[in-house]
């Protein structure tokens, strides 16, 4: 934020009104650690401290602004969350367009977007969440590297340094370009992305599918090929947050 300069020659009582435009505007730039955050981490460093629906800034300053939602809860917060499947409301069956430019409500089911995470995870060591419920039984999968490449690379995916709770199903998908329902940019035979109605980074078909038709959505190392789950999170954060020390 810049200072705004006192014209020459103005009024005595404008003196008051310039210290005071520059007190307040300028030290409520100051105080905040991100003033333009570009994802929720920087958006809990700089104090909200409960999940919900914020402003980023992708570039890191002032101008276009996309709603992100922010988990600062799960294992120390800083969260940005770019999938949630729950109820089955939202139709993941959609063309390439749509999960490259995202859809759905973001207080129920959504794909922040592939383009999105492409930029944000291309930026710095970014590690990846998946929380999973199913009835009174939960799990995680938390990964150490994650990003998502260019659309002129079919938005590949790259995942690794599994630790967790619900098994390394996401490894299986490593390296594979993202499929939808109407382009299929390295086929291994079957067009997964129509036959199970969902985006995805398919590998002839999957060990994990969370945009499939919503009960066929499954991760096959937690709750075995015939189970689905009913409750899905993915998110992402820089992987140098520390959730020790963000306070």
């Amino acid at each position: 934020q810049k200072v705004k300069l006192r014209p020459r020659g103005s009024p005595w009582w404008s003196l008051a009104v310039y210290v005071l435009w520059n007190s307040v505007t300028f030290g409520q730039t100051r105080k905040l650690r991100f003033p333009f955050p570009t994802e929720c981490s920087q958006e809990l460093l700089n104090g909200a401290l409960q999940s919900g629906e914020v402003d980023i800034y992708p570039q890191g300053k002032e101008g276009h602004a996309v709603r992100v939602y922010c988990d600062m809860e799960t294992d120390g917060g800083g969260w940005t969350v770019f999938q949630r499947r729950m109820n089955g409301k939202t139709d993941f069956y959609r063309t390439w367009s749509e999960y490259s430019a995202g859809f759905g409500n973001l207080s129920e089911e959504f794909w922040l977007g592939n383009e999105l995470l492409h930029n944000l995870t291309s930026v710095g060591p970014v590690s990846l969440r998946v929380d999973m419920r199913s009835g009174n039984d939960t799990a995680y999968a938390h990964y150490a590297n994650f990003s998502i490449d260019t659309e002129e690379r079919h938005y590949t995916l790259t995942v690794s340094g599994y630790t967790g709770t619900a098994g390394d199903s996401m490894k299986y998908h490593n390296g594979r370009p993202f499929s939808s329902r109407d382009k299929d940019p390295d086929p291994l035979g079957l067009h997964c992305a129509r036959a199970y109605m969902g985006g995805w980074w398919y590998k002839n078909c999957y060990k994990t599918n969370l945009n499939g038709l919503y009960g066929i959505n499954i991760w096959i190392d937690w709750k075995g090929k015939d189970s689905s789950i009913p409750f899905t999170e993915m998110k992402f954060r820089p992987s140098r947050f520390s959730p020790a020390t963000h306070g």
